[in-house]
């Protein structure tokens, strides 16, 4: 599909939402969440909440896996208006890198300002221990695909755009401020499903990663290039391959997403307050 396709899809999408919720209230949301592996509870805690499921929203994929949830969640945390993703597709699904980042894209297309886009990963970095929160200063980009290929659609951001500060630095502050002992560190993104490998872990490291997923890298960078400000955080799930001393499993890291809910929800209601 063309790329002037692809933003007819997300086009409609994103008029269809926005009847639904209706243009003024849509006009004044502050924040695009996207919520990770086993986080999807806290879009409960959100006041006045409009759910959608994404198989109702026109032209949106819907996710297969187990734990990630499948709606858009209009809603407030305090003061703050926020649309909530509870859950991504991924290329391992079998998606294309476009339909990857439709949701984000079409959240952007709306007007959405700025977004905070969570994930679970295996730890990579020294000290990092199940249900740490890490907030991302970089990343790593190793799945071999782009949201960007293919022919140009000036609507997506320029043909060439940086990357030099993906993550904004003043919305990073921000998380680091809510005094809850957040990490920094380096998260990269690999095409999966299987875990890593302990050579790929140790790989991984010397390049600098602090840790491990599947998702994240590609929303983030089609939203940098549309000019949103993106700040992400990874919940530490489990230790990667070749450090963890038991064999890795999805339910593990659905569990700890859950039971990490609370301190998750902590953080993000400080963050949204600080936005007001």
């Amino acid at each position: 599909m063309s790329a002037r396709e692809e933003l007819q899809r997300v086009d409609r999408a994103a008029m269809w939402l926005s009847g639904k919720r209706g243009d003024e209230y849509v006009a004044s949301i502050q924040l695009g969440l996207v919520l990770g592996s086993g986080l999807k509870s806290f879009a409960d805690v959100l006041a006045n909440r409009l759910e959608i499921p994404f198989s109702e929203v026109p032209d949106w994929p819907r996710p297969k896996v187990e734990g990630h949830g499948g709606s858009i969640v209009f809603g407030e945390i305090g003061n703050v208006r926020v649309a909530c993703l509870t859950g991504r597709v991924h290329l391992y699904e079998g998606w294309q890198p476009a339909e990857v980042v439709r949701c984000v894209r079409t959240l952007r297309r709306m007007g959405i300002p700025r977004f905070l886009l969570t994930n679970a990963a295996g730890g990579i970095g020294d000290g990092l221990v199940a249900g740490d929160l890490m907030v991302l200063s970089d990343h790593l980009n190793m799945t071999g695909q782009t949201p960007l290929l293919g022919d140009h659609e000036p609507a997506f951001g320029p043909r060439f755009p940086d990357q030099s500060q993906i993550y904004s630095e003043r919305l990073r502050t921000a998380l680091l401020g809510t005094g809850t002992g957040l990490r920094t560190g380096v998260y990269a993104g690999l095409l999966g499903p299987s875990y890593e490998t302990p050579a790929e872990v140790l790989m991984l490291r010397t390049l600098g990663a602090d840790a491990v997923g599947m998702s994240t890298v590609h929303e983030a960078m089609a939203l940098n290039a549309m000019g949103a400000e993106v700040c992400g955080m990874s919940l530490i799930t489990n230790l990667a391959a070749g450090i963890s001393a038991h064999p890795l499993s999805h339910d593990e890291v659905i569990e700890t997403g859950k039971s990490a809910a609370a301190m998750m929800s902590n953080v993000v209601g400080q963050f949204c307050r600080g936005l007001s």
